[in-house]
């Protein structure tokens, strides 16, 4: 557990190396020419080959894997391979990704496997939480060494909840970096057969209000197609995951080996600049991802 942990907090200190803020269009291009390339899509959309339906809320519009590279990479700077495993992106329909106020949830997928969720009435998230803050503190002194500002996880901006009928699970967190501006990293987890769609939206702190009534919208519009269901799930023939939703909550999908090309997805480019992993730490993954393979 310890290599794949220290492995992810290295690649959080890399990510943070990039400047913030929104870059300019491709050469020659306005920002609506950028965006009329995009592609948007409103209606009903399904992802990655009939694996789940996203039926749009008018307030958010679709972008497939293609539309969502030129984003991350052309809109957003970020580097080449940054989109690999994105199946699409939401965007608010009255904001444009390209100003400071635009913001968007990228979607992807983690085929760990179905994930048990017994534990959700026993989960004490005020005690996570306060191992998840000693761990970032702890990180610091790594980020101070490398020549990083520190990071602080400040509390829950929405603590964690799940909807046991529907699979769904949303929680937000509250981050400060440095002498900065504090930033939102909301999360939203729906579980399936074999495995959880993983929905992330970074932001400042001032879009909360917005980014929890749109994320609300979203959660009953997003749905695993007929066979992929929670409900689908085979005991003894599917894969089952290592960990339960307390390793969702503090990012139990990075436990595994070779997650961390898919860091990106935490973070919502250069915009923001979040790593998921960086703010779980070493201390709440040792902890909440220890699993036997009995057990799974």
């Amino acid at each position: 557990m310890r290599r794949p942990v220290a492995l992810a907090l290295a690649i959080a200190f890399t990510l943070a190396a990039f400047p913030a803020g929104v870059s300019a269009q491709p050469s020659g291009e306005t920002r609506e020419e950028f965006e009329a390339k995009l592609g948007y899509q409103t209606g009903t959309v399904e992802l990655e080959n009939g694996l789940a339906t996203i039926k749009l809320p008018p307030s958010f519009r679709f972008l497939g894997p293609v539309g969502s590279e030129r984003l991350l990479t052309q809109g957003w700077s970020n580097p080449e391979g940054a989109a690999d495993g994105v199946l699409g992106m939401l965007i608010p329909t009255a904001t444009s990704p390209l100003t400071d106020e635009g913001w968007g949830i990228v979607i992807t997928y983690d085929a760990d496997g179905y994930v048990d969720d017994d534990d959700a009435g026993s989960i004490d998230y005020a005690e996570m939480l306060k191992e998840m803050q000693e761990a970032t503190r702890d990180s610091n002194d790594q980020r101070k060494e490398a020549g990083f500002p520190p990071v602080t996880l400040v509390g829950w901006a929405e603590k964690p909840h799940y909807d046991a009928a529907a699979h769904k699970l949303y929680w937000a967190k509250e981050l400060a970096f440095g002498e900065g501006e504090h930033t939102l990293n909301y999360n939203i987890r729906i579980l399936g057969r074999r495995g959880v769609l993983v929905l992330n939206a970074v932001s400042g702190m001032a879009q909360l209000p917005t980014i929890r009534a749109e994320s609300q919208a979203l959660l009953p519009a997003v749905e695993f197609n007929d066979g992929h269901r929670y409900t689908d799930y085979l005991p003894g023939t599917d894969k089952a995951a290592t960990y339960g939703l307390a390793g969702l909550v503090a990012g139990g999908a990075a436990a595994k080996a070779g997650v961390f090309k898919a860091l990106w997805l935490g973070l919502l480019a250069s915009k923001k600049l979040i790593a998921g992993l960086l703010v779980g730490g070493a201390a709440a993954l040792k902890k909440l991802f220890s699993k036997s393979p009995a057990a799974a």
